[in-house]
């Protein structure tokens, strides 16, 4: 009994031992496996990196060669080209606009060729002639402004230093005050200063104010462009005069045109003196109120 029993152990013994042989070299073998793959996984990261590295340091090469590299002569005519322009554009002076448009003041003395108004006829009322004015003097003086609208300085290309403009003006003439009109002339001669016709008191008809308006539009040529002096000329414009009181046939408006010349010197920075003369032609009058004449005058402006 205890032979079969040793003999069982012996066996069991044997068989155990030989299990443990042939289990340990596979799980050896398997950790050894699995402890390969990680290594060769990070070797292969490792490799990767040092690749990009590489590409890395290539490229930087080959910009360093790049930049050091000789230029030709053209690549080196337009960087030192461009150098130049940066230098230039950084050394001048701020632009300054020019101020080429000019507003003034003006005035001065107006003659017209015919009297505004008539003494004569019938009791010196003028009939047929002017009867809501009489007596009215031939001078009177004017005032008024401009603007001056600069549109180029080469006269469009036709000629240097020439500048051409558009004159925008209005003026106020004053030939007499508190004139006696020709129907106040009747109603004193028939009555007398002060007389009373039908019970009404006579005289009572209001003096006027005989003045006018003219509003202008001309072109205006003005030479020496850059000068201080400047010497200009209006070929033709366009006149709309406006008398008060109105002609016999109460009209108070008529067109003309205008001839002039002048000259402009600009004393300080931006102001302007002046002096012109200009010719006013209608060629019809206003029904019996003739405005044709001339003016002379200063005007002081300033630019903008």
């Amino acid at each position: 009994m205890i032979n079969k029993t040793k003999l069982a152990l012996g066996i069991a013994t044997a068989t155990l031992t030989m299990t443990g042989a042939l289990v340990s070299p596979q799980a050896v073998a398997g950790s050894k496996s699995q402890h390969h793959a990680e290594v060769s996984g990070m070797s292969n990261k490792v490799d990767a990196l040092e690749a990009q590295l590489q590409a890395m340091q290539a490229e930087i090469s080959r910009l360093r060669a790049e930049t050091n590299r000789p230029r030709s002569s053209a690549e080196a005519d337009k960087v030192q080209e461009l150098d130049q322009w940066m230098t230039s554009v950084k050394s001048a002076p701020v632009a300054v606009v020019e101020k080429d448009h000019l507003f003034s003041a003006r005035g001065g003395w107006m003659h017209l060729n015919d009297n505004r108004g008539s003494t004569s006829g019938l009791a010196g009322s003028g009939l047929g002639e002017d009867i809501l004015t009489s007596g009215t003097d031939k001078d009177a003086f004017y005032y008024g402004g401009a603007i001056d609208f600069n549109m180029n300085n080469n006269l469009f290309g036709l000629m240097d230093h020439t500048s051409f403009l558009m004159e925008l003006g209005v003026e106020y003439s004053e030939l007499g005050d508190r004139k006696d009109s020709g129907l106040d002339n009747v109603i004193t001669a028939a009555t007398g200063p002060g007389g009373v016709t039908g019970g009404v008191p006579t005289n009572l008809q209001q003096s006027v104010t005989v003045n006018m308006l003219r509003l202008s539009a001309a072109p205006k040529i003005k030479f020496m462009h850059g000068s201080k002096f400047r010497p200009w000329l209006i070929p033709v414009g366009l006149d709309v005069n406006i008398i008060s009181p109105p002609s016999d046939a109460v009209t108070v408006l008529n067109t003309g045109m205008q001839f002039g010349a002048g000259a402009e010197y600009e004393f300080l920075k931006g102001i302007v003196i002046g002096a012109d003369g200009r010719y006013h032609h209608t060629f019809d009058d206003v029904d019996g109120v003739d405005t044709d004449g001339f003016t002379l005058g200063g005007s002081l402006g300033f630019k903008f």
